[in-house]
């Protein structure tokens, strides 16, 4: 019991100073204590022409210092009438780079993701979150400046057949490059007292995607409010639109709303 209020105490004095760096949209250098585990349950969707939406749910587990693992299964009605299963995905980062100083750090993180995926692929955009088969793997930095943490990212995507017989279509893309950049900004509490306060961040993601060869691409502007709880639970909110965009995709003018409980010194 010692342990776990110690962990607590520990995550709740961190808190102010690392909370925002929790992106909505995307995955800091950063990574969870070790021996921590994180349950999330999240739904996205939009509403032209039609309402669809997908559910996701989320297992995160902090392995050491330098590696933390996910695991998602994904259920949606983007492709049929009714909500279906659609299958998995598997993610994994590995932070290689620490420097920190008082209120300040910097981290720098490998990271990759492989889904099997059960539908069909109308779309141009290549992506791994219930929508296609495929393996992705990229590098991501983090900065945190006080009450200021900035990220940047950049990937690369290859797409295989979706399970059930579908097959990736000769003149859709099989390849993609991702990139991303983040902000986040602690706004309260002004004051930190004691790990009850609620935390609010605010956050401007810039997503972005490209089809090398294709001529397809997009960059949305995702800007995100989030409220951490007890330093444990987090709701985060969000909504991307196009800045601009040359692709078929789900993900254009897409709401985000995400439940997170995490557990310490497991």
């Amino acid at each position: 019991m010692k342990k776990i209020l110690l962990a607590i105490c520990l995550m709740a004095m961190m808190c102010p100073v690392f909370s925002q760096e929790l992106y909505v949209n995307t995955e800091p250098a950063s990574n969870m204590a070790t021996g921590s585990l994180g349950l999330r349950i999240e739904n996205q969707g939009f509403f032209k022409p039609t309402y669809k939406n997908r559910s996701t749910f989320e297992a995160m587990y902090g392995v050491n210092r330098h590696l933390m693992v996910h695991g998602s299964l994904y259920v949606s009605d983007y492709y049929f009438n009714n909500q279906h299963f659609e299958g998995g995905s598997v993610y994994a980062k590995y932070r290689f780079l620490s420097i920190d100083t008082v209120q300040k750090h910097l981290r720098g993180a490998f990271f990759v993701k492989a889904s099997s995926i059960n539908n069909p692929l109308p779309n141009q955009e290549i992506t791994l979150e219930g929508d296609n088969s495929g393996v992705q793997s990229g590098v991501v930095f983090t900065q945190l400046l006080h009450k200021l943490a900035l990220s940047a990212s950049a990937s690369y995507l290859r797409a295989f057949d979706n399970r059930g017989g579908y097959a990736l279509p000769q003149s859709q893309a099989k390849n993609a490059a991702a990139y991303t950049l983040s902000a986040g900004y602690l706004l309260l509490p002004k004051n930190y007292r004691d790990y009850q306060q609620v935390n609010v961040n605010l956050y401007v993601e810039l997503l972005g995607k490209t089809n090398p060869g294709k001529g397809q691409s997009y960059l949305d502007a995702a800007p995100a409010v989030q409220f951490i709880f007890n330093s444990v639970c987090r709701l985060d909110l969000s909504y991307r639109t196009p800045l601009y965009n040359d692709m078929v995709r789900n993900s254009k003018n897409m709401y985000l709303l995400r439940l997170e409980y995490n557990f310490f010194n497991l």
